[in-house]
């Protein structure tokens, strides 16, 4: 089982999308099967096999980033293409996403994919994660 502390000291770890490989490895390792984050309040929640969750919110996350009515996978994916490269922050990201009308996404740590879903749930971008 896994802490809050573990996944916190995790994700300080995480400057750009391009140490999301590693992140991703750490909190599998320790456990995680599933997290889903939540772009409009930051909320991160992490899940084990047994439905063990632990909630997150980041410390300097903007007051509540509206999310765009409009969901565009073009935008969102522009916007996954910058970040991966490493060239954004995370709530840099997060903005561009709510603009790209992204309600939530969710990690899967058993199929190992990324899927962004909108304020419909609709399915953006599902993305194959690769780990470091």
């Amino acid at each position: 089982m896994f802490s809050i502390e573990e996944i916190k000291a995790s994700e300080s770890r995480i400057k750009t999308g391009a140490d999301f490989p590693k992140f991703i490895k750490k909190i599998k390792e320790m456990g995680v099967v599933r997290n889903d984050v939540y772009v409009s309040t930051g909320l991160s929640v992490y899940f084990d096999n047994d439905d063990y969750s632990v909630q997150t919110s980041p410390d300097e996350y903007p007051p509540s980033l509206v999310i765009n009515d409009e969901s565009s996978a073009d935008k969102l994916q522009h916007a996954l293409q910058v970040h991966q490269r490493g060239e954004t922050d995370y709530y840099t990201f997060c903005k561009q996403a709510a603009d790209a009308g992204v309600e939530k996404w969710i990690i899967d740590l058993i199929e190992m994919t990324c899927t962004y879903l909108d304020t419909s749930q609709n399915e953006l971008v599902k993305e194959k994660i690769q780990l470091a």
